[in-house]
């Protein structure tokens, strides 16, 4: 019989990846209105999920996978632990010692599970060839979940999963769960992961009622950034297709949706071109940080997610605010001009390995889907030097994408060691089973 010896969880490791990644995608939300819950709810999920990923790790070590990993195009990961040491020598002049810490540790625990978790589907992938792990496959199959909860939401407790702005004239889905925009960009992640999806599987029917749900909560967020990245996403993906009738489905069904977007999302409310080109009104703030905040602390900030000596912001020509809604603001404002130019050249190195292996790396298009919406957020939310969120996760595994490779050159001893790995659970030179 083929293959009997390897254990079940191997067999079904993308669905085992698929619960552990959705459940840390979902320790970012808020389960209650009480935060001292929230806050252990996020803490066991988030933390839970790094334990549960190296105990896979740790299994595949012992079942005899070896750690032969090269490190390619790793300035961008050097770059990223520059801004992490800054963190913490910031811990020595922080205005909240205490914030600080809390806001890196989880910003280290989040890199510390995407390396574990990108270490092994590179270790599945070429040691299990019969079980290759798609990363497309499983943010899409991560995020639906998540999205169905809130389309129950939606329906059947709307004062729950509604969130009233505009002095209660909008409703925006994401109540207290989630920031309506950080929904927004989950959501657009989640309709072209499942775009690229479709083109990977020869079943339709589940991944377009899954883009479906998606946008639908897209729509429902009212989120004008995650809906210019959406279609941003959709129509770079769409040119770089090479099947003529998607690409023809996909031009008229966007077309379609368009018009909708523009009057509903983009241009609500008469909100207009102004509203829009002026970030929703927050120039005005990013003015003030820049003449009244960063000067008292121009070269090292504030510390680590802080951006005044004080909680919040208070300027007599803006409004106050705890965060700077723009995450290369809120870089400049807790480590300074040195945290902003270490920040700024690791994005660019980041942007850089992307451009050198789009071609010739599985993970191009993937890049494509994640980027795109993580940095328009990153214009106007937390984003992804910002405090803890989600897309600090998924920017995470954009560095890594291409960092890790397994190596197929083996020295003597690992080639020996290979050959026991092969004798042992019964596969072929190319890993795969035989009789």
């Amino acid at each position: 019989m083929y293959n009997k010896k390897i254990p079940y969880w191997v067999k079904r490791i993308s669905t085992v990846l698929i619960i552990i990644l959705s459940i840390k995608i979902a320790g970012y939300f808020c389960i209650v209105e009480d935060r001292t819950i929230n806050q252990i709810f996020k803490v066991i999920s988030r933390t839970g999920m790094t334990g549960v990923i190296l105990l896979v790790y740790l299994r595949l070590i012992k079942l005899g996978c070896q750690t032969t990993f090269r490190n390619e195009n790793i300035l961008a990961i050097i770059l990223y632990g520059v801004y992490l040491f800054l963190g913490v020598a910031s811990f020595g002049w922080s205005t909240d010692v205490k914030y600080s810490i809390l806001q890196w540790l989880m910003t280290f625990e989040s890199l510390v599970f995407v390396v574990l978790f990108m270490r092994v589907i590179g270790l599945i992938n070429f040691y299990f060839p019969l079980y290759t792990v798609s990363l497309i496959k499983v943010f899409t199959m991560a995020i639906f979940p998540i999205m169905l909860i809130f389309l129950f939401g939606a329906l059947f407790e709307p004062d729950l999963f509604f969130r009233g702005m505009r002095g209660g004239e909008e409703q925006r889905l994401g109540g207290y769960y989630m920031n309506p925009n950080e929904l927004g960009m989950l959501s657009s992640i989640g309709s072209a992961m499942t775009y690229l999806y479709l083109q990977q599987t020869s079943k339709k029917i589940g991944p377009i009622i899954m883009m479906v749900a998606a946008l639908i909560v897209l729509a429902l967020t009212a989120s004008r950034s995650s809906a210019i990245g959406f279609l941003l996403i959709i129509g770079i993906l769409i040119l770089q297709s090479d099947n003529k009738n998607l690409k023809i489905t996909m031009f008229v069904g966007v077309a379609l949706v368009v018009p909708a977007i523009l009057k509903f999302v983009i241009f609500k409310d008469g909100g207009g071109v102004n509203e829009v080109l002026s970030m929703t009104g927050r120039i005005p703030f990013w003015k003030a940080l820049l003449n009244e905040g960063i000067i008292q602390e121009p070269f090292f900030g504030f510390g680590f997610m802080r951006i005044n000596y004080t909680d919040y912001f208070e300027s007599l020509n803006t409004y106050a605010a705890k965060m700077t809604h723009n995450t290369f603001m809120q870089v400049l404002m807790n480590l300074g001009f040195v945290g902003f130019f270490v920040a700024f050249w690791q994005l660019i190195t980041t942007i850089s390995n992307y451009v050198k292996e789009r071609k010739t790396s599985i993970y191009g298009d993937f890049f494509i889907a994640m980027f795109i919406p993580i940095f328009i957020n990153s214009l106007t939310e937390f984003g992804i030097f910002g405090e803890t969120n989600y897309g600090i996760l998924f920017y995470q595994f954009l560095i890594l994408l291409f960092v890790f490779k397994v190596r197929t050159h083996l020295s003597k001893n690992e080639n020996y060691t290979l050959r026991l790995f092969q004798k042992r659970w019964h596969l072929d030179s190319n890993n795969l089973p035989v009789e």
